[in-house]
């Protein structure tokens, strides 16, 4: 009894827990979350559509602890939001807690991990964005030459097919070896 606030619909919980790994309370938590971002922003009851529309910008979501200190923040922010550029509807946040996950399968985590390692997001993980990956978690602790031994090292053994460039799937072989992919590949929320 008495004046309870609906966050979602009992649908809209339906749809979110269908298409993500979460259960209904964690739905509520990782909204709790969001609007904890931008609180004069989102709004408490997302039932009329704001859950696609209102975006949180790119820089609040990269200020949260789980995703401060990650150097690839700009990249996931990029990587889940609709138009790219990294603002954050409800929904992309919703996915991109989703996808990193305890839940989530390791095919939907590798994925991403190749999307997010795609800078310039040709479908192929290329020279170039192999020094884009090693620029951003080396921050810069390397020489020019040291990036380029190592994309090359990595090139020689993954490229599989030698066309200069990691298609997914030799992207995915890669990953599949790493023994330390899932637990690295995880926010706790």
């Amino acid at each position: 009894m008495g004046n309870k606030i609906v966050t979602f619909t009992e649908q809209q919980l339906d749809d979110y827990q269908d298409c993500t790994f979460f259960t209904r309370k964690e739905i509520l938590r990782v909204h709790k979350r969001f609007r904890e971002l931008r609180p004069d922003l989102v709004p408490r009851q997302m039932t009329e559509g704001e859950a696609s529309t209102v975006r949180v910008p790119r820089d609040c979501i990269e200020k949260m602890p789980e995703l401060k200190e990650n150097p690839f923040r700009r990249r996931i922010c990029e990587a889940f939001s609709r138009d790219g550029q990294g603002d954050l509807s409800f929904e992309d946040f919703l996915d991109a807690l989703s996808v990193f996950s305890e839940q989530a399968p390791r095919d939907i985590k590798v994925f991403y991990a190749f999307k997010i390692y795609d800078f310039d997001e040709d479908g192929f993980i290329g020279r170039n964005d192999l020094l884009a990956c090693l620029t951003t978690m080396t921050r810069n602790e390397l020489s020019p030459e040291e990036h380029q031994q190592i994309a090359d090292k990595v090139m020689e053994e993954a490229d599989v097919d030698g066309d200069g460039k990691l298609s997914f799937l030799e992207f995915e072989h890669v990953i599949l070896r790493a023994p330390d992919f899932l637990s690295t590949f995880h926010i706790r929320i």
